[in-house]
């Protein structure tokens, strides 16, 4: 199995991590629910505001940078609050590389995020997944994650 460990973001690293976790957000939100892109950039703008008042340095959220066994930068996690429930860790957005996938480095991401949130005293992880992203339904699947809700959604044409 890929072994990883995290490193805490940089304020550089954060603010190029932040662009481009918002603009792939909006990417799923409209990919997802059929929105027009300008109202998705607007949602993740403006949930981005109310999780992260203070960026960076919002309390009780952490942002990783993922690292190979090799120490080589292959992914980001952000890991926080659940939003609806005191006491139970959240992963917000855990990506890896696009050229790094496939090699169990997602899979040991999770299992790092799981152990921060356990030494934070938390007894439940929680993430949401978009319904058309397979691979991560998979991988999540396969920790155990179980399905708590679903959203579903018919266009009328």
């Amino acid at each position: 199995m890929a072994d990883v460990t995290l490193r805490p973001m940089t304020a550089a690293e954060y603010a190029a991590f932040v662009a481009v976790e918002l603009d792939e957000y909006a990417t799923d939100i409209a990919r997802s629910s059929g929105m027009p892109l300008d109202a998705a950039r607007e949602r993740a703008r403006k949930q981005h505001e109310e999780l992260l008042p203070h960026g960076l340095a919002t309390p009780g959220h952490s942002f990783s940078i993922v690292l190979d066994s090799a120490g080589r930068e292959v992914g980001r996690l952000w890991l926080g609050p659940h939003p609806q429930r005191p006491g139970v860790g959240y992963v917000y957005d855990v990506g890896i590389d696009e050229a790094e996938r496939g090699k169990g480095l997602g899979r040991a991401a999770m299992l790092a995020a799981e152990q921060v949130a356990r030494a934070q005293g938390q007894t439940e992880i929680g993430l949401n997944v978009f319904g058309f992203n397979d691979p991560a339904r998979s991988l999540y699947d396969s920790l155990g994650y179980r399905v708590v809700a679903t959203q579903m959604l018919k266009r009328l044409d």
